[in-house]
């Protein structure tokens, strides 16, 4: 069986990876050559801005007062320069944002997987192209253009990564300090001839990167008074590096300047998936070979936002945020960068006709030049006979295009010079994502083989080992001899064929794992044909109705991944079930209080996400309820016969209530220090890190008896989850063992129904000697309800707290009691936690139902794997890369999530094992006699 659970994680593990290599793996491709506009440009040196974490409707808004947020940059684009929106892409986070501004291309999702601060692929970018370029600002972010740069060109000037403190004064601070910087840097090249010099050569790129706004929108929420008085600072900052640079070059009208941001962020101050407050940024250009604000009469968009902002009389020209590479090359003539996918936005451009149509021929050469990269490396590692080449841009057509383009440059006839260009532009992007997607259908259909193979032979299993269905059946030896030659030389032919193909590595995982696992499940077709026999001598009508009420189960589960209040529609249909089911009238009490608490926890699900309003003191209730609940139990505990308590369980229980009252305190403190901007107390970081190492060990010391086990595992759990929550997610925890505690006495009386099993008493149960193998029984039609209701109360543990299924939907203010210095890894770990603790108490309880109804936990754990696999599967075929990029992250993030879910559960069975089963001994002092 141990050998199963392996084989089992193995193959989840490659269904899980697989996702990211059939529709998300870099599309870098390399050995281009540079290409350079041949006119002059009109600016020597570009200075560019990055708001992090700035909103477009947070600019652009006036102020409840009718005054702007940033006057000066107002004033700008009233009659100065021209403004926009750029248009980011998931996921938007600060480093792919960055590399699309600044390399022009998309980073595929996997690279926030690879971290912030490396680079994973090596890409060309503007600073890389530029002459000199200087960085100030965020060592998280400048570094990674640095060192992707050939010879020494790229300067990068870094506060320290501990500035970064959510807690902190004011992260504003980390604004002024790049200002402050900056101005230094400029008065000291008066008395540096070599920096001086330097300073006034072309090609000369400034890279102001302010991170405040976006620390301050994480700390505060973007519509607090410190992100938008963050704002007002970075305006006049801005202000002030603009007059100063013109005056140190004496106002020769031959610089540029761009404002803009790497992403937006959500009202609860997160970013990270595809809603429009972070994917919709501000740009505004200025300054040399830029236009003039154009006042229009009315404007055609489909968001209402011009109104809004009163800026309906001036022209608003929107681009892709891979767009403002090529626009930045143009304005100081350096060549594109070579993985740009940008479009070179020709409406910022204050030049002649010709310069513009040569600036786009340029950008259509560069895009077209990776295309036939990209199919070059294609055709090499496809057979001929198997290559369909992309029509519409076949090697005489581009020839074509490029020709005609040249011609009418040559004829001056500009206009259709440039709309030839972006129609050749527009094909080749086609052109590269045709390629870059060329393996998709084949992979998934090897993939998805895979899955409905697996989930075909646990079935097979669970009838064959668990289940009275089948009689036994002798193998043929001769038979299976054939059988298994002739998928070895399946097999043999398919790595023949991708050995010719030169595919990467995990190309044959994919396409081989299809062979044993279907050689698995034609080895057992005597249990199939002998099923099939048992199943038509049996009632038809019946075998199809639990059918089909087992399918229905699954589509409400999948359903509640798009919206979250089917959970409490599934929920008030568990309340009904002791009424359906006659348990009403065996158990009253128990079937009363389990309808209440499935209400309640019916409520979970209608909340709104956690993290949009904090609310501390209900934390502080919820700590207190605790403490009382575990009073009572306590009291119940020592009246109790001698016969189930010792001194040494008191003592950890006691220890265990003194944790919950610690955390309820360092709550309520931490988050009034931070409240007055004094920080993070180092006391509160001490206690803080001090429960959650005590709450994975303390468990372990308490008595083994089933109710004063989980009871001890729940009082540690929460203590932890306490210094995590900001709201009413403190209380779920607590209705949810509330209803796992009923859940198990539910299945006691459920198995008695049957007539199968004495009643024990409960409180007899001892979870070490539970795993006398003599007892175990058959599987039972119940055990797939059994089953349901664990992956249904799984899910719940994940929505009820109002995770959704993205990226965006975690609140970083709940780590605050931990640390407030941004780290995205530690960081994750703790909201890793946080999602985690449901699911513990959830398997638990399984694990107690498990003992009690005396079932090998193996037998439930094959059927809740093979409900987890069923719903993996629906999700892995409604995975999209094309759409509105909300879609595509969420359609990503449920994927991840059930395959998580279903590896997660494989994993927590063991845990739950660990934490319900072992017991750690207290050495006790022995007196010894002489």
């Amino acid at each position: 069986i141990s050998v199963f659970i392996l084989a089992g994680l193995l193959v989840h593990c490659v269904f899980l990876v697989s996702i990211f290599d059939i529709y998300f793996s870099s599309p870098l491709v390399h050995g281009m050559t540079p290409q350079q506009t041949p006119l002059p440009p009109p600016a020597k040196r570009l200075v560019l801005f990055v708001a992090d974490g700035l909103r477009a409707d947070s600019l652009y808004e006036l102020n409840s007062n009718t005054t702007p947020p940033a006057p000066y940059l107002r004033s700008i684009l009233e009659n100065n320069g021209s403004w926009g929106i750029s248009h980011t892409r998931v996921p938007t986070e600060s480093r792919p944002g960055h590399v699309a501004l600044i390399a022009g291309f998309y980073e595929d999702v996997s690279a926030v997987a690879k971290g912030w601060k490396e680079n994973p692929v090596e890409f060309d970018s503007v600073f890389n192209e530029s002459k000199y370029t200087w960085s100030w600002g965020s060592p998280d972010i400048l570094p990674m253009f640095a060192k992707g740069a050939t010879g020494d060109h790229v300067y990068t000037f870094c506060y320290t990564a501990e500035s970064e403190d959510f807690g902190a004064q004011d992260a504003a601070e980390l604004d002024m300090w790049v200002f402050d910087h900056v101005k230094s840097f400029f008065n000291s090249s008066r008395s540096n001839q070599t920096l001086f010099s330097a300073l006034n050569e072309e090609k000369v790129v400034l890279f102001l990167h302010l991170l405040g706004i976006d620390t301050n929108g994480h700390a505060h929420r973007p519509n607090s008074r410190e992100y938008k008085e963050n704002i007002k600072k970075v305006d006049e900052g801005i202000k002030e590096i603009a007059l100063m640079i013109d005056n140190f070059y004496g106002n020769d009208g031959k610089t540029a300047f761009i404002l803009t941001s790497d992403h937006g962020m959500t009202d609860w101050g997160t970013h990270g998936a595809g809603h429009p407050s972070e994917t919709l940024t501000p740009l505004i250009v200025w300054g040399a070979g830029v236009n003039y604000p154009q006042r229009v009469s009315s404007q055609k968009f489909e968001d209402n936002l011009l109104k809004e902002w009163k800026l309906e009389n001036l022209k608003r020209l929107d681009v892709n945020q891979a767009d403002v590479a090529p626009l930045m090359a143009s304005l100081i003539g350096v060549p594109f960068p070579l993985n740009s996918v940008g479009t070179l936005p020709l409406e910022y451009l204050n030049n002649s006709a010709h310069f513009k149509a040569e600036s786009m021929f340029t950008n259509a050469v560069q895009i077209v030049e990776q295309f036939k990269v990209k199919m070059s490396q294609k055709r090499e590692t496809t057979l001929s006979f198997l290559f369909t080449p992309f029509k519409p841009l076949s090697d005489s057509e581009q020839i074509n295009y490029l020709k005609k383009a040249r011609l009418y440059i040559q004829q001056q006839k500009y206009d259709e010079a440039m709309s030839l260009c972006k129609t050749l532009i527009n094909l080749a992007l086609e052109g590269l994502s045709y390629y870059h997607t060329y393996d998709r259908l084949f992979l998934g259909l090897s993939i998805a083989t895979s899955f409905v193979g697996w989930t075909t032979y646990v079935i097979l299993v669970i009838i064959k080992t668990h289940t009275n269905l089948t009689k036994a059946v002798q193998t043929n030896n001769k038979e299976s001899t054939v059988l298994f030659y002739g998928f070895a030389f399946v097999g043999m032919i398919i790595a023949f064929f991708l050995l010719i193909q030169t595919c990467p590595w995990t190309y044959y995982i994919y396409c081989l794992l299809p062979v044993p696992v279907w050689y698995a499940v034609v080895k057992e077709l005597p249990v199939i044909q002998d099923l099939a026999a048992n199943l038509l001598s049996h009632n038809m009508v019946q075998s199809v109705g639990f059918i089909f009420i087992c399918i229905l189960g699954i589509e409400i589960l999948v359903f509640s991944f798009f919206y979250r209040s089917t959970l409490t529609l599934g929920l008030l249909v568990f309340a009904g079930w002791p009424v359906i089911t006659q348990l009403w009238a065996q158990a009253k009490t128990n079937a009363s209080i389990w309808t209440l608490l499935c209400v309640l926890l019916a409520i979970f699900p209608l909340m709104p996400v956690v993290g949009r309003e904090p609310n501390i003191p209900l934390v502080i209730a919820t700590g207190l309820l605790t403490l009382l609940i575990s009073c009572f139990s306590l009291a119940s505990l020592c009246k109790t016969k001698n016969k189930y308590r010792n001194k040494e369980d008191l003592k950890v229980y006691f220890y265990q209530m003194l944790s919950i009252a610690l955390s309820t305190y360092v709550v309520s403190s931490t988050h009034d220090s931070l409240k007055n901007k004094q920080g993070l107390p180092l006391l509160n970081q001490i206690i803080s890190w001090m429960t959650l190492v005590s709450s994975s060990v303390l468990p372990l010391l308490s008595s083994t008896f089933l109710i004063q086990r989980l009871f001890s595992i729940l009082l540690s759990l929460m203590s932890t989850y306490l210094l995590l929550s900001t709201g009413y997610e403190a209380l779920f925890p607590l209705v949810l063992s509330g209803l796992m505690f009923v859940w198990i006495n539910m299945e006691q009386e459920a198995l008695q129904r049957y007539g199968l099993s004495l009643k024990p008493k409960l409180a007899v149960f001892n979870f070490t000697y539970a795993t006398d193998i003599t007892q175990f029984r058959q599987l039972h039609l119940d055990d797939v309800r059994r089953s349901f209701f664990f992956v249904f109360f799984i899910v719940t543990a994940f929505f009820g707290t109002g995770n959704i299924a993205s990226v965006n939907s975690f609140d970083p203010a709940s780590v605050y009691c931990f640390l407030t210095v941004f780290s995205p890894f530690m960081m994750g770990s703790l909201l890793l936690l946080k999602v985690v603790i449901p699911f513990v108490l959830v398997s638990c309880a399984f694990e107690a139902i498990q003992v009690t109804t005396q079932l090998s936990s193996k037998s439930l754990l094959l059927l809740v794997l093979v409900i987890s696999d069923i719903m993996a599967l629906h999700f892995f075929f409604l995975v999209k890369d094309y759409g509105s990029w909300l879609d595509i992250g969420t359609s990503i993030s449920h994927y991840v999530l059930v395959m998580s879910l279903t590896i997660f559960m494989m994993l927590m069975n063991g845990l739950a094992q660990l934490l319900t089963t072992q017991r750690l001994q207290l050495s006790r002092r022995t007196k010894h006699h002489s």
